[in-house]
């Protein structure tokens, strides 16, 4: 069987709609990634938009299954310059037979169009028992979940998880409670925490106009932007609409993982769907207060949640319940306020309390920039290519 033939059709189509192939050697830097490029805008999307400006990024997603077809390297590319390469294929028999697959399709392409492998990124541990194979100079695994924790979960993830880290050079943490998880399986384990583009969302600190399905909701405000899955506490949300009927509680994300049905229904809480990256300043800036309703559970335990800095970099006060990073970060300040989720009246205060500081908008901004002091996503990618960096000299040194 040819395995390159799906390629072809669509490599053909892709150089001609493009042209932008060299004949040169280009150095790349393939990122492995469980999230599709279009999913939910988050750390994926802001370190790789970075290193575009340095390598050719490819970015692998998981394969798409689609019964009958031949397999087919579907490769598009951004606004950014960054190539989004999506396997299709058939419905294989074995994970040996996928990974055979797949490790021809992406290795053909390499070939093909003259890049040579620079730097192997790794969001996912489950693309790492085929793609081995590609290794470049460097090996990084960026660690952003406890992706084990998480529902359905492959039963071979941590066996594929210490395989990766044993052979990367660095391993970068989320947070600091994947810090401390991780760094006993490696000698250089890094915490690189959730960043923000602070420009971006502090573009809601202006009274932008209201989004159109946002218009006719009566305040309060209250709102939430995230993936809406397991972590989601849905208890809390349904007790927290149910004592406050003068609230509205606003949940904007996409639903992943559970089924929309169970999702508490109630006059004052609204869905709105999926939001792009830059309609979020938009609904973020006509709220009072933003939360962050997570569970207690497994799969909340090493999160370090990147809508915590973007909801202050937008000047709203942020109620959580007791997320490990978020306690450590922002315990102390005085415009992230925490309370537990089991105690509903302790919540609605702390949401009164973060109501007060929504109507002094000038002393949640200075809390604020206090905590966002020196936190950029330009910092977090200059200070991981540095290191990147010195892990090349020292091999080229050898």
């Amino acid at each position: 069987m040819n395995l390159n033939y799906g390629y072809e059709k669509i490599k053909n189509t892709f150089l001609t709609k493009n042209n932008v192939f060299a004949a040169k050697k280009r150095h790349a830097l393939l990122c492995f990634s469980h999230l599709r490029w279009d999913f939910v805008y988050q750390r994926p999307q802001h370190l790789m938009s970075r290193f575009a400006a340095v390598y050719d990024v490819l970015y692998i997603e998981e394969p798409v299954f689609i019964e009958g077809i031949y397999p087919t390297l579907s490769v598009r590319m951004t606004k950014n310059n960054i190539y989004i390469l999506q396997p299709q294929l058939p419905s294989l028999r074995t994970k040996e037979e996928t990974g055979r697959v797949l490790r021809s399709l992406v290795s053909d392409f390499l070939a093909t169009e003259n890049f040579c492998v620079d730097i192997c990124w790794y969001y996912t541990p489950m693309m790492f028992h085929w793609s081995k194979a590609l290794a470049g100079n460097v090996t990084i695994y960026d660690c952003m979940d406890e992706l084990s924790a998480f529902k359905f979960a492959p039963l071979e993830l941590k066996q594929y998880e210490q395989e990766l880290i044993n052979c990367a050079d660095l391993v970068f943490t989320g947070g600091a409670s994947l810090y401390r998880a991780k760094s006993p399986c490696h000698s250089s384990v890094y915490m690189f925490p959730s960043s923000v583009d602070i420009l971006h969302f502090r573009a809601a600190r202006n009274k932008l106009p209201m989004p159109i399905d946002q218009e006719k909701i009566s305040g309060p405000l209250i709102g939430f932007y995230g993936v809406i899955d397991e972590r989601f506490d849905i208890d809390l949300l349904e007790a927290l609409a149910a004592t406050r009927s003068d609230w509205s509680f606003i949940i904007i994300g996409p639903v992943v993982k559970i089924d929309p049905a169970l999702l508490p229904k109630a006059q004052n809480i609204y869905y709105l769907g999926s939001k792009t990256y830059e309609e979020l300043p938009y609904y973020l800036s006509n709220w009072d207060v933003a939360f962050i309703p997570f569970a207690i559970n497994e799969s909340t335990k090493f999160i370090s949640p990147t809508k915590t800095p973007e909801y202050l970099a937008g000047g709203k006060p942020v109620v959580s319940t007791p997320i490990i990073d978020i306690i450590e970060a922002y315990g102390k300040s005085k415009v992230v306020h925490i309370a537990d989720s089991k105690d509903i009246p302790a919540f609605i205060k702390a949401i009164e309390r973060a109501l007060q500081d929504s109507k002094n908008p000038q002393y949640v901004y200075m809390h604020a920039d206090t905590l966002l002091n020196n936190m950029s996503w330009d910092k977090t990618f200059n200070d991981m290519h540095n290191l990147m960096l010195s892990i090349k000299f020292e091999k080229e040194a050898v």
